[in-house]
């Protein structure tokens, strides 16, 4: 008989501990689901110029950084409006072509002579992106 009485009283003990959880409701009584509210559309994420990024810390930052030799700095609005104002054409052209002028110099392709003129152009790009 005490077998039988302490298999019951566990078996309820483990049923009244369950009883204090919160059960769910059953579906009729659950209250409506709210209807899905209308989002507008995310706008598209700007395009990343990956290229340009990537050309940029392998061959550029490596004036860009610091100013070597006159190089704008990455991010430095002032060093850049005044390149900028010149019109991209002649930033890609001093960029691609190089150039020496009174604020220093910049050697043809930054020096990457297997850059092509598109990664050039995409590297000017992601610079010039910094500071627009």
């Amino acid at each position: 008989m005490n077998k039988i009485s302490l298999a019951a009283a566990a078996s309820l003990a483990v049923l009244l501990a369950a009883c204090g959880q919160d059960a769910p409701a059953p579906a009729a009584q659950q209250a409506p689901a709210p209807a899905p509210v209308a989002q507008a559309p995310a706008a598209p994420a700007p395009a990343v110029n990956t290229v340009g990024e990537s050309v940029y810390k392998k061959t550029c930052a490596l004036c860009h950084a610091a100013g070597v030799a006159g190089a704008p700095k990455l991010k430095d609005k002032a060093d850049w409006e005044p390149r900028l104002a010149q019109g991209m054409e002649t930033v890609y052209d001093h960029a691609i072509n190089g150039f020496t002028g009174e604020k220093g110099m910049m050697p043809a392709r930054g020096g990457g002579a297997s850059l092509t003129d598109d990664e050039v152009k995409a590297a000017v790009d992601y610079m010039a992106s910094t500071v627009q």
